[in-house]
């Protein structure tokens, strides 16, 4: 099979059960899906075990792409649907606040204000509402237009805008109350 042939068709094939297709289908987007989890709990452990249950879950749910949707949309949806379900199966909202002490012991390394706003921002997100926070992260993390974010979450374009300028305002909110050093 060449690389060059297009996302949705290998797809397809690999949901028809063409190995070789599956093969390289998770060759190209291994990163991104890796990346995305990473970014939605900032914890490797977390991204990790994310990651090993879209890749095992994937042969099935191709079986269901429809090519409705490109493919790098799908599977933006299929990630963020595990880290939803992942963070639904959490006990409680205390094991996301340990997820985000985890990353602020990782950026402890670097430059001392970049990583106290860098620590801020990541608590701030912790503490928004999940739909703003996913937004925060397709939008900002994942460099996507609001019209990508939008397909991704199933949300007009219009409501990610909308979500963005929440996510404005709430930030700016906690930077105000809190000691002003992230504004």
């Amino acid at each position: 099979m060449r690389m060059t042939t297009d996302d949705d068709e290998l797809a397809m094939r690999a949901g028809a059960g063409d190995a070789q297709a599956f093969r390289v289908l998770l060759e190209r987007h291994y990163d991104r899906i890796y990346r995305l989890a990473y970014r939605f709990f900032g914890d490797v452990a977390d991204a990790e075990d994310t990651t090993q249950d879209v890749c095992l879950a994937l042969p099935k749910k191709l079986k269901s792409f429809a090519g409705r949707a490109r493919f790098s949309t799908w599977i933006y949806q299929v990630v963020i649907n595990a880290c939803r379900d992942q963070l639904r199966s959490r006990a409680s909202r205390q094991a996301l606040n340990e997820t985000y002490s985890e990353v602020r012991e990782l950026t402890k390394a670097g430059d001392r204000e970049r990583n106290k706003q860098v620590d801020w921002l990541y608590e701030a997100l912790g503490a928004l509402n999940p739909k703003l926070r996913e937004t925060a992260i397709l939008v900002l993390a994942e460099d996507m237009t609001h019209a990508q974010a939008g397909e991704v979450l199933g949300i007009k374009e219009t409501t990610v805008s909308w979500r963005m300028h929440e996510i404005r305002k709430e930030l700016k909110t906690l930077a105000t109350a809190g000691d002003g050093d992230c504004r």
